[in-house]
């Protein structure tokens, strides 16, 4: 980025606003025409009685273990919560994961989430959703949990507890008040559209400013802040067409809005809902495990969201993507041509559940 910019300086060490474009940098006083911050993020826990006093795993620690436990419980059925569970349950560790909301990865498609909870339950990984988490204890044994779950109070046990609930913005103690910085109710910074805070000279990007927390947002946020800040860009930071994957084993992948997000938006939306069953791709890889649903608005036919459970969904969704950023219609995926004989060729498939039976369809006649 100097190389960009050669009016850069870079000043390492521990920074601090002082007010306007002024910063202390380990005593040291420094001042800019234009400030970036970019402090990241850091594992958040919820306030949970006992919690703190206790200790736990965040998604670091749970991944520098020296050996691996026989029990584990994974507080947090997001996409971290999922992925790491998934992954000391097939090392052999028995895990069991609590999840407060509904359904695991509450965010995505009510049948996404149900679908993927059969499966990890079919790898005796259990799952517990709807869970009020009372107390947590500690002592020589290991972890000790009071919950309630469907009315009912239960206490699990297990050898080392993890807890991935999301993620905080560091933004304490960079003096952001004294520069006129303001902070949303997350702790995050609050940017306009071209990634300025209410400080016109300092901008902001990547997790400090909160959601979405991805690493390809935050490489987006920082070269687009950079523009602006330096080159007087005035780009826009646009997340209008943002994939995310949660890469368990079917993988999630998801852009646009779900059918829920669009009527609460106001619009008249359809959805369409294929089992990999029917995708022939999947047939051949003899891994049917997941399914796409398709969110399209009714009359224009134009695609708001796609979702997709599968083994490759993550490399799935990038076609859809790319139709919701163009602001391609359902009928447009439908007269593509998709190779036979890959995971893609769902997406046509999902398209043409619109107004076809595609159980009726011959391989080739879609």
């Amino acid at each position: 980025m100097a190389g960009a910019y050669p009016n850069i300086t870079i000043v390492r060490g521990r920074a601090e606003l002082t007010g306007g474009r002024g910063l202390d940098v380990d005593g040291r006083a420094v001042t800019a025409s234009k400030i970036l911050i970019a402090t990241g993020s850091r594992p958040a826990a919820p306030p949970i009685p006992g919690l703190k006093e206790a200790g736990y795993l965040d998604s670091t620690d749970a991944l520098d273990l020296p050996v691996l436990p026989k029990t584990l419980i994974v507080i947090g059925g997001g996409a971290i919560g999922l992925e790491l569970a998934q992954l000391f349950n097939r090392f052999g560790v028995k895990v069991t994961v609590l999840e407060g909301a509904a359904r695991i990865v509450p965010q995505e498609e009510p049948e996404i989430g149900d679908a993927l909870c059969g499966y990890l339950n079919d790898e005796k990984m259990e799952v517990l959703c709807g869970v009020k988490i009372e107390r947590v204890h500690r002592d020589e044994s290991g972890y000790r949990i009071d919950l309630v779950v469907h009315g009912a109070k239960r206490t699990i046990e297990s050898e080392q507890l993890l807890v991935a609930t999301g993620r905080r913005p560091n933004t304490e103690d960079l003096g952001l008040e004294r520069a006129g910085v303001k902070l949303d109710e997350r702790g995050g910074i609050i940017i306009d559209g071209r990634l300025r805070t209410d400080n016109p000279d300092i901008y902001a990007a990547g997790d400090c400013i909160g959601n979405p927390m991805f690493v390809y947002v935050a490489a987006y946020a920082g070269g687009l802040a950079a523009d602006n800040a330096i080159g007087n860009a005035e780009r826009g930071y646009d997340l209008t067409a943002l994939p995310r994957v949660t890469f368990t084993d079917p993988q999630v992948a998801s852009v646009g809005m779900t059918e829920e997000q669009a009527r609460a938006s106001g619009r008249n939306v359809k959805a369409a809902v294929l089992p990999l069953d029917y995708v022939p791709a999947a047939i051949a890889a003899r891994n049917t495990k997941g399914l796409i649903k398709l969110v399209a608005e009714e009359g224009s036919g134009k695609l708001v969201g796609a979702h997709v459970l599968a083994a490759e969904a993550g490399e799935v969704i990038q076609e859809a993507t790319l139709a919701i950023r163009l602001g391609l219609r359902v009928h447009d995926l439908v007269e593509t041509f998709h190779p036979y004989l890959t995971k893609a060729e769902g997406l046509k498939l999902a398209a043409i559940t619109f107004t076809k039976d595609v159980k009726q369809l011959s391989c080739c006649a879609s």
